[in-house]
C-alpha cells in the first residue's frame, strides 16, 4: 500500500477534490475500483474479500441513510445469492464483486428501527416480517422475502425462547406499522400465523416446529438437527456385530455389576470396587453414603434383570408411550432413595452442564417423540443403542440420573438382540464426555460412534463368568484408573 493512502479507510468514496489523485492511484496500481466511486488501497486482496470484510461500511457508503430491511434485517447477512436488501426513496440495484445491494422503494426509519453501522438503519423485527410477507418476484439477486415456513419457524422460535408475551409484543409492534407500510394484508397474514402457533385460532402451518407447538407438543429444533446428524452417520456406520453367547446367571449378574458400578462412578458415586461388591451382593449399606449405595443398587436391579434388559424400544408393538413409561419406571427404581430428585417424573426446571442448557422442560416430550420417530427407523442394534444413548443424554428429561438412564436404555437395545453391552470404565470417562461434547457442540457424530465402538469391543473381551477373574482383567486394562493416570488397554482376544 502506497504511503499516501495509509490514512484512508479500507474502503472509501472518491470525491471531486481527490478525483485526479484517485485516478493516478488506480493507474499506478495503488488503488482498485470496487464499484461506483468506491475504491480500496488493499490491492493485494481479492475484491470480494475486501467487500466481505467491510460489508456494512460498503453498504453505508453507497446507500447512506437507508434502512436494512426485508430478509437481510432478520438474517443479519447477505442472502445465499449474495444480496443485501435496503429500503430507500427509489429502486436501485448495485452489483459489486461478490455482492449485490438492492434498494426497494419504501419509507425511511420508522418507530422501532434502530441506528446501525455507517449511517444505516436496521428495520425492527415487526417491520422486517411484514416486508417479508409482501408478495415479491424473485430475480437474479434472489428473493427479498423469506419462505412462509421460515417465517413460521422464526415466530415459533420467539415463543420458545422468550415466551408468548414476546410474540404478542411483536404483533402489537407490527400492528402499529400498518399505515406507514401500507401492510394491512401482510399484518393479517402475520396475525394468522401467530394465532395458529399460539392455538388461539385455527389456520394452516407448514413449519414442523410451528405445527408441533400448535398441537401442544413443541420440540427443540436444535436438538432435532443433532438427531438428524447422528441418524445419517449411523446409516453410514460400518458397525461390527459383537454377539454375546447366552451367559450363565453368574456371568450376566457379574457383567451387570460392573455396568452398574462404572455407570454410577462416572456420575460421582465413588466407591471402591470391593465396597461396591459388598453393597450389591451382600446388601451392606455404608452409613457414610447411603443414598449413593442405593443408586448403585437401583441401577443394578435394572441392568441385572433379563426381563428389563430384554426389552427393546424398537419392538414393532412398542409405542412412544411405552418409551415414556419405561423411562419413568426405570428412573424411579434408580433414584428411589432420592425423593428430592422426583424419581420417575420429568423435570419441571431447566438443567445445565456448565454453559450447556439441556432441553427445556416444556420441550422434553415433543423432542423425545421426534427423536423416537427417527430411532424406530434404525435396524442395527448398535445404531439403535447409540441413538438411544445420545437422545436421552441430550434431552436430559430428569433432574438427575440422566446419564445412567441413557446408558441403561442403550444396553437394553443391545442385550435384547443378543449383542454385547457397552460399559464406560473410569479411565475412559474423558473419552466418553469429549465424544458427547463433539456431537452436542459441533455436530460431529463419528467421534461418538468410535468411542462407543471401542467401549463395546473392550467389554466383548472380558470373561464375566467369574467375578474375581473379571475384576483382575479390568485392573490389567487400567479400567479403574482416573483418566489422568493412564489409558484404556484392550484385553487380549
Amino acid at each position: 500500500m502506497a504511503r499516501k493512502w495509509i490514512e484512508y479507510p479500507p474502503v472509501f468514496l472518491s470525491a471531486e477534490e481527490i478525483t485526479s489523485q484517485v485516478s493516478r492511484g488506480v493507474k499506478a496500481g495503488e488503488l482498485r475500483k470496487l464499484g461506483p466511486r468506491l475504491y480500496t488501497a488493499q490491492v493485494s486482496d481479492a475484491p470480494e474479500a475486501v467487500i466481505q470484510r467491510n460489508l456494512w461500511e460498503v453498504v453505508g457508503l453507497l446507500f447512506p441513510g437507508t434502512v436494512v430491511g426485508y430478509r437481510t434485517a432478520l438474517e443479519g447477512r447477505p442472502s445465499q445469492e449474495g444480496t443485501v436488501n435496503v429500503v430507500g426513496s427509489y429502486k436501485r440495484l448495485v452489483q459489486l464483486p461478490g455482492l449485490a445491494i438492492r434498494q426497494s422503494e419504501g419509507p425511511g426509519p420508522l418507530p422501532g428501527d434502530q441506528p446501525f453501522v455507517g449511517g444505516l438503519w436496521l428495520a425492527s423485527r415487526g417491520r422486517a416480517l411484514l416486508e417479508c410477507l409482501r408478495p415479491t418476484r424473485a430475480s437474479d439477486a434472489g428473493s427479498r422475502s423469506l419462505p412462509r415456513e421460515e417465517i413460521e419457524r422464526r415466530v415459533e422460535q420467539l415463543v420458545r425462547i422468550s415466551g408468548e408475551s414476546a410474540v404478542n409484543e411483536l404483533r402489537d409492534d407490527a400492528r402499529s406499522l400498518i399505515r406507514d407500510l401500507d401492510a394491512q394484508s401482510e399484518f393479517d397474514d402475520l396475525d394468522r400465523i401467530i394465532g395458529a402457533i399460539l392455538s388461539s385460532r385455527t389456520g394452516p402451518l407448514t413449519s414442523p416446529a410451528a405445527v408441533a407447538r400448535a398441537r401442544g407438543e413443541p420440540y427443540d429444533p436444535g436438538r432435532f438437527a443433532l438427531f438428524q446428524e447422528l441418524h445419517g452417520a449411523l446409516l453410514r456406520w460400518p458397525s461390527t456385530p459383537r454377539l454375546e453367547p447366552r451367559q450363565s446367571g453368574a456371568a450376566f449378574s457379574n457383567a451387570a455389576f460392573v455396568d452398574a458400578y462404572f455407570s454410577n462412578y462416572i456420575e460421582g458415586t465413588e466407591f471402591g470396587v470391593e465396597e461396591a461388591v459388598d453393597i450389591v451382593f451382600a446388601g451392606r449399606i455404608p452409613e457414610h453414603q447411603p443414598e449413593d449405595a442405593h443408586d448403585v443398587l437401583g441401577t443394578f436391579r435394572i441392568v441385572s434383570s433379563r426381563d428389563e434388559m430384554g426389552l427393546s424400544m424398537a419392538d414393532k408393538r412398542g409405542s412412544f408411550e411405552d418409551l415414556v413409561g419405561t423411562l419413568r419406571r426405570r428412573h424411579e427404581t434408580i433414584m428411589l432413595a432420592r425423593p428430592d430428585m422426583r424419581p420417575g417424573e420429568f423435570k419441571e426446571t431447566a438443567n445445565f452442564a456448565g454453559a450447556t442448557e439441556f432441553v427445556r422442560p416444556e420441550l422434553v416430550v415433543g423432542t423425545l417423540r421426534r427423536g423416537f420417530e427417527m430411532f424406530r427407523s434404525l435396524a442395527d442394534p448398535f445404531a439403535r443403542a447409540s441413538f438411544m444413548m445420545f437422545m436421552i443424554a441430550e434431552v436430559h428429561p430428569f433432574l438427575d440420573g440422566n446419564g445412567r438412564i441413557a446408558r441403561l436404555m442403550a444396553n437394553a437395545e443391545l442385550l435384547s438382540q443378543g449383542h454385547c453391552r457397552i460399559i464406560i470404565p473410569t479411565v475412559y470417562r474423558e473419552d466418553y464426555l469429549l465424544a458427547l461434547r463433539a456431537l452436542t457442540r459441533q455436530g460431529r457424530a463419528d467421534p461418538f460412534l468410535r468411542m462407543l465402538d471401542r467401549a463395546q469391543e473392550f467389554v466383548s473381551r472380558v470373561d464375566f463368568s467369574d467375578l474375581d477373574q473379571a475384576l483382575a482383567i479390568l485392573r490389567a486394562a487400567n479400567a479403574f484408573l482416573e483418566p489422568s493416570e493412564g489409558r484404556l488397554i484392550l484385553p487380549p482376544n
